[in-house]
């Protein structure tokens, strides 16, 4: 399984962008994808999760309210939209796929990762 993730930029803050992460190779009918985020001495950090048919996601509490993850199964793909960011925001994003059937904030659940992409928000 590859995962293949886009989307990142600059943006000030207050600004949007959405992630996008495409998944290809042999996938398993069934599976949760996810988003995390790094950012420099700091421990990776899970934002958020949907189940295999989108209906049921997890968030991060900084996050909810303004971001919201979503997937297009007839494209293996899963969106991470991004409002009203801020500074701390800034990390390099990275999707990644769980063949567990939680939504797990638990990056030891997920067993393929993408390259990551980076999001900067400037104040």
């Amino acid at each position: 399984v590859q995962l293949q993730a886009s989307g990142g930029g600059l943006v000030q803050a207050g600004g949007s962008l959405r992630l996008s992460c495409a998944a290809s190779g042999r996938t398993s009918s069934r599976y949760t994808m996810g988003w995390f985020r790094r950012t420099p001495g700091k421990e990776r950090e899970f934002v958020a999760a949907i189940s295999t048919r989108g209906s049921r996601t997890n968030y991060l509490d900084d996050v909810k309210g303004r971001f919201a993850i979503s997937r297009d199964t007839s494209k293996n793909t899963v969106y991470l939209q991004m409002n009203g960011l801020k500074p701390e925001d800034t990390a390099v994003y990275y999707c990644a796929l769980s063949l567990a059937g939680n939504l797990y904030s638990d990056g030891t659940y997920y067993r393929y990762w993408g390259q990551g992409t980076v999001v900067t928000v400037s104040s």
